[in-house]
């Protein structure tokens, strides 16, 4: 089966992580990814540890954003690398960077000539901070936009201490609201004819998920704040101790409620927990009361019995354990790929599956074929990418 972007060529001129996760994801949907690279690499191939490989050289992090995609070396600064690029540009659909806002310019590649190019070209730029504004020329990297942007202040055990996000979320949010965009913008050239410029920012994605959050201050006036491992509007919900170490409980309606409690031996009438708004108000010793109701049985034991009740409740993994989890291997998030240093390894797999699919990884390769490409060595696609484009070129 080939991927629902079968077809597309998109030039990568994306690094690290935002540009090259959103590419990433458009080659799991089946376009034809050509990352360009600086003769010296990607900056993620030197991001670790950990470093695998032979001669420890290989970065796990690049492995991560880079599959379904072919390598080339372009030096974008001299004429012939310009040249390149020009030629490429003409036989691409999509154009991913990150560059700093002003880069691209400065490298002969405005807006207005990539589409002098190309009119049909659809080009994403993600920034820091915006293309435009008061700051819209700031360099940005994802934990100072997860500063930045409100996340760390929601994040964390108290107000005092703002933790980061442990995954890489803002760069990570930018690159699927790319890919989302890219896939609009290419269903909209379908009725125009003509490609157009899609944006977005770590800031912008990270502002993007607020959610009620968000509107807890523009609506309600309220400034959320980080509360650990429970929620802000709901309760009980979040992780709680049992004899054993701890689980998650989500309970998000009064059913659920009834049924947990009579489980734990609570009264769920009462009027301190009678309603949601009662137990949010009455938060901190309704914790407590479930933790002393918890703390005579092991996780096993809950888990199983909450189970059985069907009201919402899971473990805490570690990403060991994510990994060797049947559920997750069953939803194809877990591919193989035969590298050609490495041999075969597994990727963390896409996120989307396709009705349809007669591949348990859920979706195909950027070459349009079943399974999934590994990351490329650097430049190693470089006479390929070549041919095919001078095969392009000679069929136009």
């Amino acid at each position: 089966m080939q991927g629902p972007l079968s077809g597309i060529v998109v030039l990568d001129l994306s690094r690290a992580l935002a540009g090259p996760h959103c590419a990433q994801m458009l080659g799991d949907l089946g376009a034809h990814v050509i990352k360009v690279e600086h003769p010296e690499g990607d900056e993620s191939r030197g991001w670790g540890p950990p470093f695998v490989g032979p001669g420890h050289d290989i970065s796990t992090y690049f492995l991560a954003a880079n599959r379904n995609k072919r390598s080339i070396t372009v030096d974008m600064k001299s004429d012939e690398g310009r040249h390149l690029v020009e030629r490429l540009v003409r036989q691409s659909d999509v154009l991913v960077e990150n560059f700093r806002t002003g880069v691209l310019d400065r490298l002969g590649f405005p807006v207005e000539r990539l589409h002098e190019l190309n009119p049909r070209l659809v080009i994403l730029s993600i920034t820091g901070f915006g293309h435009d504004g008061p700051e819209g020329g700031r360099p940005g990297y994802d934990q100072i936009a997860q500063g930045e942007a409100g996340l760390m202040s929601l994040t964390g055990p108290s107000p005092d201490e703002p933790y980061r996000v442990g995954a890489s979320i803002a760069d990570l949010l930018a690159g699927i609201h790319g890919a989302y965009g890219v896939a609009a913008a290419l269903y909209e050239r379908e009725r125009t004819g003509r490609g157009t410029v899609v944006r977005t920012s770590l800031l912008a994605s990270v502002v993007g998920v607020h959610s009620y959050h968000g509107t807890a201050w523009t609506v309600g006036g309220k400034v959320p704040e980080a509360g650990g491992n429970h929620h802000a509007s709901i309760a009980p919900y979040g992780a709680f101790r049992c004899a054993d170490g701890m689980i998650q409980l989500a309970v998000a309606n009064e059913g659920q409620w009834r049924k947990a409690a009579g489980l734990l031996g609570i009264d769920a009438e009462q009027p301190r927990y009678a309603t949601n708004r009662d137990r949010f108000a009455h938060r901190d010793e309704l914790i407590a009361d479930i933790e002393k109701a918890l703390a005579v049985h092991d996780r096993g034991h809950w888990l199983a019995a909450l189970a059985e009740l069907g009201v919402p409740a899971g473990a805490i993994r570690s990403i060991d354990e994510v990994y060797a989890w049947d559920q997750v291997r069953s939803q194809g998030l877990v591919v193989t790929v035969d590298h050609p240093v490495l041999g075969p390894i597994e990727l963390p797999g896409p996120p989307l599956r396709f009705e349809g699919s007669d591949s348990g990884e859920g979706l195909t390769s950027g070459d349009g074929g079943e399974g999934h490409t590994p990351p490329p060595g650097l430049g190693q696609d470089t006479a390929a990418v070549l041919a095919w484009l001078a095969e392009r070129e000679r069929r136009a």
